[in-house]
Parts: C-alpha cells; structure tokens; sequence
C-alpha cells in the first residue's frame, strides 16, 4: 500500500470514528434515506448473500438484511469501528441475526471471486483514487446473475452550505481546504455510468434522484458537518479557530435564509451476465 493511499484510509477512519457520535442525529436523516432506496432499486431476494463495503452504521445493510432473512447473509464491513458499534447495535435491536458487521477494508477483502449475489456500496466509492479499479474488485466477488449498487454524490454537494463552508476554511485555514474532492469526478449520470463500465460492469443501468435536507435551525448544519467526513476538518482547527468558523458560517446561513441543503444522488446498479465470465 502507497503512502498516500494509506493517510487517505487514516483519515477517513478517524474523521468517521469521531463524527459517530453525531452520525444519527436528525440532521444527518438522508444517511437513512439513501440507503434503503438503494436497496429497494435492487430487488433483493430472500436467502441471497450480500456484501455491504463502506457500510458506516448500517443504513444500506440493515435493510438489506431484513429482505435476505434468515436464510440469507449481509456481511457489512468499515474501517470505521465506531460506526460498526452503531450498526451492531441496531441490529440486535431488530433481531437480525443474519447480518454481521466486520472491521476492514474495501481494497483489500480478500472474498473469492463470484462469492455474494450482491455488492452494495453506498457513499463509499469515492475514497479511493483509482475509482474504476475498486469497481472492478467489488463486481470480481458478484456471481453470475447478480448486481452491483453504488450510489454516490450528484451535483451541488449539500448547496449552499457546503459552498460557505469551502469558502470560510480556505479563508481561515487554507492548509485544511480542499479545493476537489473525490467525487467531484462522478456528480453525473455519465460519468457514474462510464466509471462503472470502465470497471468491467455490465448491463449498467443509472438514476439521478434529486434530493434535500431541511435545517430547522443553522445549527443543524454544524450538526451535519460534525456527524460526516467534514468532521476531519473541525478537529484538525483546533477548539477556538473551530468555534470561529462555526459562528461565522452559522451567521452567513441565517443571513442568507437558508433552510434546507441540496443532497442528490446517483443510483447505479451493474447485473452480471449469466454463464462463464
């Protein structure tokens, strides 16, 4: 493993560890909403093994597990351990015993191949850099006759709070600002189904949803940041310079009157042919 690649993967389990503890409130609400419609578009059937990469506190797997039943397995798995507590835990709840969550990494399962009916990864493609070669690993474990979902960010990430966001820690602190993120490469239904093929998926087929969240408050979008991968940021500033930008953007979102951000998505689901491949 690089270097780079394994910051990349550090950070990440840090930024979601942390945000755990925010991950579940209200605000944060489209976590659960994105990933049981991915799900849905799926066609699941009872008994059929799944697995779940990037599966954060279970919003995709859970369902999943519920369709599968007893008969079937959803292995659910992230680097983040935090996150995986989240989703052990509401899986007792439930009482679904057919859903186990694991501690890895989506680069490196080591699965046979042709090994799960399904692969399902929500909001998770984009950490890596060499997107289309994670897509051919995940659709190397699909069998014959079964899919692979990713669904990602579409265009005008979490507008126009995120914009004031970007502009504030550039302004503030411009060695924490990222001018690209990851899936900026892949806000659009072409780009999402050309990254797909590229990876060897076939019979792709791709759907925009657009989408968003209501802010009750300003407040609420702070709750967002800290309960998301934003959430490197803010620990990275430091107690008073976090407090700063906090008030600052909690005032620009009051003066400007908004009440909901933008959060569209990207559906794509690939179906593996039957036959030797």
């Amino acid at each position: 493993m690089s270097d780079s690649l394994a910051s990349v993967k550090l950070k990440a389990e840090k930024a979601y560890n942390a945000a755990a503890e925010s991950f579940d409130a209200e605000p944060l609400a489209f976590w659960e909403r994105y990933g049981p419609r991915t799900i849905e578009r799926m066609g699941l059937r009872r008994g059929a093994q799944v697995l779940d990469v990037c599966c954060g506190a279970g919003a995709s797997a859970l369902p999943a597990a519920q369709v599968v039943g007893p008969e079937g397995k959803v292995i659910a798995i992230d680097l983040a351990g935090e996150l995986l507590k989240l989703g052990q835990a509401k899986a007792q709840t439930a009482g679904l015993q057919s859903l186990e969550f694991r501690r890895g990494d989506m680069t490196g399962l080591g699965f046979p191949d042709r090994h799960f009916d399904s692969v399902v990864c929500v909001f998770g493609i984009f950490f890596v850099q060499d997107m289309e070669a994670q897509v051919a690993e995940l659709w190397r474990m699909v069998r014959p006759g079964g899919q692979l979902a990713i669904t990602t960010w579409g265009a005008r990430f979490w507008s126009p709070a995120y914009e004031l966001w970007l502009e504030i820690v550039r302004r503030r602190r411009p060695d924490l600002h990222a001018a690209f993120n990851p899936w900026d490469r892949i806000t659009t239904t072409d780009a999402v189904c050309r990254l797909l093929r590229d990876g060897g998926a076939q019979n792709v087929a791709v759907e925009a949803e657009d989408g968003y969240q209501a802010l009750r408050t300003p407040e609420d979008f702070w709750t967002i940041a800290l309960g998301s991968g934003l959430r490197w940021t803010i620990d990275q500033m430091g107690a008073e310079p976090a407090r700063e930008v906090k008030q600052e953007l909690l005032d620009r979102l009051s003066a400007g009157g908004v009440v909901r951000i933008e959060t569209n998505v990207i559906y794509a689901i690939g179906e593996k042919q039957l036959g030797p491949l």
